[in-house]
């Protein structure tokens, strides 16, 4: 009996002296975990807040192209401030896609814009504006007297529009919209020396301002430089619809032809279409046969001094991988259409075999052969993969303007489902086809938004 006791006495202290060493560590690990945790959350939201800086703000020192180079400022100037020709007016600048933000205004413009006292007229209103940092996606340097030193671009010149919640074109940033008004090759066109351009494809400057006033609004063609290709077969522009840079959390593959990833595409655009001055590495590029452009200028080989945007890429990559899909207004859809259309989504649709939600693309390498989706492969064939990315679907009534697919072929998204029921048989009735439409105009519904964040 007493060693039954005596052995009962150790097991309980033993248990004890367990508990308390627990009691003690965890007393430790909390506040440790809870450090960690908040040690991440403070680090991504400082570099959500630093990539949507980056975003709006930096041109990654690319006004040394744009202005020293070819003097675009000039031509925005105009001779009254030392440029060339009658200068940009704020009216000839909205007319081109350029928008306003309302929020780096002073409230003083902003009555007088209301009550239709500024000259939209004269091009010196947008030397101010460019001052004032106003110009969404484009940065005036300016000298003391007022004229131009030279501009430079930033990411949201494409990839952000406006509310137009003051006037037209003038309203609150809409960061990863696509600015489907914007005519980048008519801005660019504007550009008093275009000798860079021509020297790279081998034209003459006139030449390369006809291909830029081919694109028209809301599209661009980063492939120009690559491969040369300025018009497909059918001598259309070979230029392609500016895409939206939201809902992108979950998506591999990014841009129409699915060229490389999120991060990737911005190394590219700020390297080689943006001209900022930093390092990229594609060998991809070195192929003379598909890229001749790219290869002879060493395109897949950038190494710049001062690197100005390698460090930048991460806390950019994060904010636009932050940046949600909008939800439509509730009013724009048919709802109780939607329901209906989101079934036939999911089965006699088969659009959710590609188009996989809440993300809407495919988890995982997204791309298909021209083929598999019933089109041409013009446009894929100027990509290394020679494949088209399954677009994210979200957000599509964001950018409905051009129409719709890289090159807009199809003007509506009723045209886009009829192309789908006949190239996989469907059998999609009327009814059904517009339940699908009004189920893609809703998305992200709330609930699917909600999943997504």
């Amino acid at each position: 009996m007493k060693n039954s006791y005596l052995l009962v006495i150790a097991l309980v202290t033993i248990v004890c002296c367990i508990f308390v060493f627990a009691q003690k560590n965890n007393s430790q690990a909390g506040p440790m975990q809870q450090s960690s945790v908040d040690s991440i959350n403070q680090n991504a939201q400082t570099m959500v807040n630093t990539g949507r800086s980056i975003f709006r703000f930096d041109t990654f020192g690319d006004e040394d192209f744009w202005g020293d180079t070819l003097r675009l400022h000039e031509a925005i100037e105009g001779t009254k401030f030392g440029g060339v020709g009658p200068g940009l007016s704020p009216k000839a600048a909205l007319a081109a896609g350029l928008k306003v933000d309302v929020d780096a205004l002073p409230q003083s413009l902003i009555e007088q814009l209301k009550h239709g006292q500024v000259d939209l007229d004269d091009p010196a209103v947008t030397l101010a504006l460019l001052k004032l940092n106003a110009v969404v996606g484009v940065e005036g340097v300016g000298n003391e007297d007022g004229s131009l030193k030279a501009v430079g671009i930033q990411c949201a010149l494409c990839h952000s529009t406006v509310d137009d919640s003051l006037a037209p074109g003038i309203g609150r940033r809409l960061d990863g919209w696509a600015n489907r008004d914007l005519n980048v090759g008519a801005i660019v066109a504007l550009a008093p020396n275009l000798k860079p351009f021509a020297d790279l494809l081998g034209l003459d400057q006139d030449a390369v301002r006809k291909v830029f006033l081919s694109w028209g609004p809301g599209r661009f063609d980063a492939e120009l430089a690559m491969d040369g290709k300025a018009f497909r077969p059918d001598r259309k522009t070979a230029s392609v619809l500016i895409p939206p840079a939201f809902g992108l959390a979950g998506v591999n593959l990014h841009t129409w032809t699915g060229w490389g990833s999120v991060t990737h595409w911005n190394a590219f655009v700020a390297n080689l279409e943006m001209h900022g001055k930093g390092t990229f590495y594609d060998p991809r590029l070195d192929d003379a046969a598909r890229f001749p452009v790219a290869a002879k200028a060493g395109f897949g080989h950038v190494n710049t001094t001062p690197d100005l945007i390698t460090s930048k890429l991460p806390a950019l990559h994060l904010f636009q991988l932050a940046i949600p899909a909008p939800a439509p207004p509730s009013y724009s859809y048919d709802h109780e259409a939607a329901e209906r259309g989101k079934t036939i989504f999911a089965e006699k649709g088969k659009c959710s075999g590609c188009h996989t939600p809440p993300i809407y693309t495919e988890p995982g390498w997204n791309m298909h052969r021209a083929s598999e989706v019933c089109i041409d492969n013009f446009q894929a064939g100027r990509a290394p993969d020679a494949r088209y990315r399954t677009s994210p679907l979200n957000g599509l009534w964001t950018h409905t303007k051009g129409g719709f697919y890289h090159d807009g072929r199809f003007a509506t998204l009723n045209a886009v489902v009829d192309h789908y029921d006949r190239c996989f048989n469907l059998g999609l009735d009327g009814g059904e086809k517009s339940d699908l439409v009004e189920f893609l105009k809703s998305l992200p519904s709330p609930n699917q938004q909600a999943d997504l964040n």
